[in-house]
């Protein structure tokens, strides 16, 4: 019984990984440790442990050396920046580590003993795992995996400034996006410049609406999430708060795409001013690790008025030159144009041999270009639509 109890009581004693205390399966852990309560109370904490446990499986080990290869503490923060820690938080670190890998190490068998009820009660595995060698091995990876919520999330939204990572990313890959081929290798290669330190630009995707502009990030993303890659999307209306959150991404080991959809300012938008300084130019040098990528229908990003062009301004070309910069302002602009026929049928051919659809080819061009008349012209969106309205009708051949 001392053998549970013991490292149950020092749980309670965690501070660099005080964060752990927290997760659902470890506080029901600290619940069963309690030696208080009568045999049908305990019964009820074991329950409570092992259903949260079964939500992730049924090794306990794992689960506990997930939890701490995923946490975000101090020591984390440091060694990942190879900053040096205390000798007090190193003694700390040891310490706790060493606590966390007996507590893995707990048998189901031996809870059971401590529940001490003589009816069935689920069982769990362990395994045996070196969790100091198990972390030395992830910070050496650090750069791909990152920290905290960065380990298990590829795609953040930014809400009351807190990180919230999107539980269903959208799983959309390159190899699911025929077309524009020129346009996706200039995104590829830039995001890839980031990822390995190189100067990077940030981009303005541009072009017509359904082009797949917003899908070619998403899928960039997706290609080099194992490579240390993050998108963070952003609203207009957040992008007062970019030089807040530059400053907190500066010090991760990992990329970080900010991204921000569907972009345009109208002439007297607060915003305007403090993206076209965060910008600075075409490469993200203030901070090394994040680019902004925008996406937008409008090349020049700003509504301009028939008394913009008029001239009703004292310095009228300046007044166009103003409204004008923010889009030069990125380094890199790429245009996504509404296809013409012939690219529209290629690309209505490349998703039918992707979802293996064989009807005649002469019939569904035919009918991918009356499924465009009746849409809002030709585009990668509509081409996809109509590939989907065949699935959905069974018409495969």
């Amino acid at each position: 019984m001392a053998r549970v109890y013991e490292p149950g009581l020092r749980l309670r004693s965690l501070v660099i990984f005080r964060n752990l205390l927290e997760d659902p399966v470890i506080a029901a852990l600290q619940d069963l440790f309690d030696e208080h309560g009568d045999i049908p109370t305990r019964v009820r904490r074991y329950a409570k442990f092992a259903a949260a446990l079964y939500e992730h499986g049924d090794n306990l080990s794992d689960y506990i050396l997930s939890a701490v290869l995923c946490d975000e503490n101090p020591v984390m923060a440091a060694l990942a920046l190879n900053r040096p820690i205390s000798p007090c938080f190193e003694e700390a670190f040891r310490q706790e580590l060493k606590l966390l890998e007996q507590i893995s190490q707990i048998t189901s068998e031996d809870m059971k003993d401590l529940v001490g009820y003589k009816g069935f009660l689920p069982s769990y595995e362990i395994t045996g795992y070196d969790f100091r060698k198990c972390y030395g091995d992830r910070l050496v990876e650090i750069s791909r995996y990152g920290y905290g919520i960065f380990v298990r999330h590829r795609m953040f939204l930014f809400e009351n400034h807190q990180l919230i990572p999107v539980l269903n990313p959208d799983p959309i890959t390159l190899s699911c996006l025929p077309g524009y081929e020129q346009q996706r290798r200039q995104v590829l290669d830039n995001t890839a410049a980031l990822l390995e330190g190189r100067p990077a630009a940030n981009v303005l995707l541009y072009g017509d609406s359904g082009t797949g502009k917003s899908s070619t990030v998403k899928a960039v993303v997706n290609e080099l999430f194992d490579r240390g890659l993050r998108l963070i999307e952003l609203k207009k209306s957040q992008i007062v708060e970019i030089p807040a959150l530059l400053d907190r991404l500066s010090v991760n080991p990992l990329h970080f795409i900010l991204f921000i959809d569907d972009l345009s300012f109208s002439r007297d938008d607060d915003s305007y001013a403090t993206l076209k300084a965060v910008l600075e130019g075409s490469v993200s040098s203030k901070t090394g690790n994040v680019a902004i990528y925008a996406t937008s229908n409008r090349r020049h990003l700003v509504k301009e008025s028939f008394a913009d062009r008029d001239g009703d301004d004292l310095h009228y070309n300046d007044t166009i030159a103003e409204l004008t910069s923010l889009s030069d302002r990125f380094g890199l602009t790429i245009t996504f144009e509404k296809p013409d026929k012939e690219k529209y049928i290629g690309i209505v051919g490349q998703l039918a041999d992707l979802h293996e659809i064989s009807m005649p080819r002469e019939e569904l061009f035919a009918r991918a270009e009356a499924f465009a008349l009746h849409r809002s012209g030709r585009s990668p969106r509509v081409a996809k639509q109509f590939i989907e309205s065949l699935l959905a009708n069974g018409e495969m051949n």
